[in-house]
């Protein structure tokens, strides 16, 4: 496995974080989940540019949105009862399966 991706998911990992908390800090009204959201996207950016050292920066942003957008989804479901439509359910499950075919059909640049 590239190594680059595990910056490349330490960086979704960050940005998850930093989504939720900019959620949870009304507007950067309450200053300690905005400190999550200032070091969760410098973490996130910082990796994302290690990451695409050779993961192609189409692939790592595909992604990366992919990923996030899931993972977002149902954190917001879970932390702050945000329900969706079964279309809009249905859109976030053909973005992971989009994940899915790129994780298993890219080949880095070496």
């Amino acid at each position: 496995m590239n190594p680059n991706y595990l910056w490349l998911a330490f960086a979704i990992f960050c940005e998850i974080i930093a989504t939720t908390s900019l959620k949870a800090s009304n507007g950067l009204q309450n200053w300690k989940p905005s400190v999550l959201v200032v070091v969760g996207y410098i973490l996130a950016f910082y990796s994302l540019g290690q990451a695409l050292r050779t993961i192609p920066i189409g692939v790592a942003y595909a992604i990366w949105c992919g990923v996030g957008i899931v993972m977002v989804s149902i954190l917001g479901y879970v932390l702050f009862k945000q329900r969706l439509s079964p279309m809009e359910c249905f859109g976030i499950a053909l973005i992971a399966v989009g994940v899915v075919v790129l994780q298993v059909f890219s080949k880095p640049v070496e």
